[in-house]
C-alpha cells in the first residue's frame, strides 16, 4: 500500500461464459470481500452508536466509522457488480461508489485528526478538509462530466501524503504531540504504535514492489487496521471521558440546584390583605435570577426581585451573593433607597463584567401606602380599575458606580390592585421569526385575565409565553415573576 493511499484499489474479476457473466471469485478476493465487509460494517455499526448519543464528543466516532467504511466499501462492491451479482440498476450509481470514496475519504481522514489536535496544528487540519473537499468536489464533478475518475486523483494522493506526513510527525514526535495533541500520555503510546505499525508496513509495501514483489494486499489491510484501531480506541476513551465529565458536571449542577433552591424562600408569607403567587423558571439547571420576601413587621412586607446578567453557575453565584448581601441590609428594609443602595456598595467591585438589576417593593397594608425603587430594572406594573400603570423609578444597575441614588416613588395601595414584578426573561422570549412577546403582549394578557385570581392568572401567562415561544427554541433567558393582589 503506497503511502499516498488511504483506500484500497479496486479489483475486478468476472469469468465469461457463453453469452452470461458467472461470479467467479478466487480465493484472495474472497478473501478481500470479507476483509472489506468487516470494515464497511464495522465502520457502519460506529457511525450508527454516534449518531445515537449526538454530543460534541462523538463526532471523532463518527468520523473513525466512516473512515473505516468508506475503506471497506470499493473491495467489497467492486467484485460483487464485475462479477454481475449485483442488480442490473445498480450499475448506473456505480461510477460514483467507486469516485466519491477516492476524494472524500480525505475529508474524513482530516476531519478525523483535527479531533485529536489542539493550537495551529488545528488550524492546519482545517485546511486540509477545506482543501481536500474542494479537490473532492471538483474532482466528482469532472468525473460527471467526462466519465473518468482519475483527473484530480493526483492532486487527492498529494494532499494525502502531506497530510500522512505531518500527521505521522506530530505522533511519532513526543515533544510535537505533547504541545498540539489532546490526548493523554497513554492514548498517545496506543496512537504512536498503531501510526508506526501503519508507516512500517507501507514503508515495506513501497521498498519492495520496486524489486519485483507484490506483497499481498493483506498487508495493506493489516497496517491501516492498526491505524485504525488504535484511533479507535483513542476515539472510544475519549468519548468515555468526555462522559464521565458530562455525569460529574451534571452532578455538581444537580447539587448547585438543590443549594439555589434552598436560598430562596421556603414559602410564600400569608398575609391577611395581600395573595403572593411566584413563577420561577430558570433557562438551566442554576439561574441569575432570584426573589426575596423581607417580613418587616405585622403591617409592612417587602418584596425583592433580581437578576444578574448571564446565564448558568456564573449568574447563578451571583444570586447566592444577593441573598447573602440581603441578609445584611435587613436593618434598612422598610426603605427601598437605601437597600439598593447598600446592596450595590457590597457588591460592586465584585461582580466583574457582569451587573445586577434589582427591584424593591415595600408595602404597607395597613396605612395602604408603598414605595418601590429599582436598579436598572424592568418596571413594576400595576393593573387598577381597567387600566395598566407603569411605574419607573430607576437608579443604575450594580456594580458600575459605588454609591449611586435610588429615587423612590410612593403610591397609595387599593383594593383589587395586582402589582407585577418581573426580570426582563418575561418580556424577550422570542417566537420564530425572533420577535419578543414584548410589553404590549404582557398587557394584553393581563387585561384578557384581569378576573382571574393570581395563581390562575400565573399559570396562564406562563402557557401564553410557551405558545408564543417557537417550538424547535429552548427558553433563553431565566423568568422569574411575582404577583401581588390586594385583597
Amino acid at each position: 500500500m503506497p503511502v499516498t493511499s488511504l483506500c484500497p484499489q479496486p479489483c475486478d474479476a468476472f469469468l465469461s461464459l457463453g453469452s452470461r457473466k458467472i461470479g467467479v471469485f478466487p480465493g484472495a478476493q474472497i478473501v478481500g470481500i470479507l476483509v472489506g465487509t468487516l470494515f464497511l460494517f464495522s465502520g457502519l455499526a460506529v457511525c450508527g452508536i454516534a449518531l445515537m448519543r449526538p454530543r460534541s464528543g462523538t463526532r471523532v466516532l463518527l468520523w473513525v466509522g466512516l473512515w473505516s467504511a468508506l475503506y471497506g466499501l470499493r473491495p467489497v462492491l467492486d467484485p460483487l457488480a464485475s462479477a454481475g451479482v449485483l442488480p442490473h440498476s445498480f450499475e448506473l450509481a456505480r461510477p460514483y461508489l467507486d469516485t466519491i470514496p477516492r476524494y472524500l475519504v480525505l475529508v474524513v481522514a482530516s476531519l478525523n485528526a483535527m479531533e485529536f489536535s489542539k493550537g495551529k496544528l488545528r488550524l492546519v487540519f482545517k485546511f486540509f478538509v477545506a482543501a481536500s473537499g474542494t479537490v473532492g468536489l471538483a474532482g466528482i464533478a469532472l468525473s460527471t462530466l467526462t466519465g473518468s475518475d482519475h483527473g484530480l486523483i493526483v492532486y487527492n494522493q498529494l494532499l494525502a501524503s502531506l497530510l500522512l506526513v505531518v500527521l505521522l510527525t506530530v505522533i511519532l514526535l513526543p515533544f510535537l504531540s505533547r504541545r498540539f495533541l489532546v490526548l493523554p500520555p497513554s492514548n498517545h503510546k496506543v496512537l504512536a504504535v498503531g501510526a508506526l505499525v501503519f508507516v512500517l508496513e507501507a514503508l515495506y509495501v513501497n521498498v519492495v514492489r520496486p524489486l519485483g514483489y507484490h506483497p499481498n494486499t493483506l498487508w495493506d489491510d493489516f497496517g491501516f487496521a492498526a491505524l485504525l484501531l488504535s484511533l479507535g480506541y483513542v476515539a472510544v476513551d475519549m468519548v468515555l471521558t468526555n462522559e464521565h465529565r458530562l455525569l460529574s458536571i451534571n452532578k455538581e449542577l444537580s447539587i448547585a440546584r438543590e443549594i439555589q433552591t434552598s436560598i430562596l424562600p421556603a414559602n410564600i408569607p400569608q398575609l391577611e390583605n395581600l395573595k403572593i403567587t411566584v413563577a420561577y423558571r430558570p433557562m438551566t439547571e442554576v439561574a441569575g435570577d432570584f426573589y426575596d420576601f423581607v417580613s418587616i413587621d405585622a403591617n409592612n412586607t417587602a418584596f425583592l426581585v433580581a437578576d444578574a446578567s448571564g446565564h448558568g453557575i456564573p449568574a447563578a453565584l451571583i444570586a447566592a451573593m444577593m441573598k447573602v448581601a440581603m441578609q445584611s441590609v435587613l436593618p434598612f428594609a422598610a426603605n427601598p433607597s437605601d437597600v439598593l443602595r447598600q446592596l450595590n456598595r457590597m457588591l460592586c467591585g465584585q461582580l466583574r463584567d457582569q451587573f445586577v438589576t434589582a427591584a424593591y417593593l415595600v408595602i404597607d397594608a395597613r396605612t395602604g401606602k408603598a414605595l418601590y425603587s429599582a436598579a436598572g430594572h424592568p418596571p413594576l406594573l400595576r393593573w387598577r380599575d381597567g387600566k395598566l400603570d407603569r411605574i419607573q423609578s430607576n437608579g443604575i444597575v450594580f456594580g458600575i458606580d459605588a454609591d449611586p441614588q435610588y429615587p423612590v416613588c410612593e403610591m397609595c395601595v387599593r383594593r383589587g390592585d395586582r402589582f407585577l414584578l418581573y426580570t426582563d426573561g418575561l418580556i424577550e422570549a422570542e417566537n420564530s421569526r425572533a420577535q419578543a412577546f414584548g410589553d404590549r403582549r404582557l398587557e394584553e394578557v393581563m387585561r384578557d385575565n384581569q378576573s382571574q385570581d393570581a395563581p390562575a392568572f400565573v399559570d396562564h401567562l406562563l402557557a401564553e409565553i410557551d405558545r408564543w415561544r417557537a417550538p424547535a427554541l429552548t427558553q433563553q433567558d431565566d423568568i422569574t415573576f411575582l404577583v401581588i393582589d390586594v385583597i
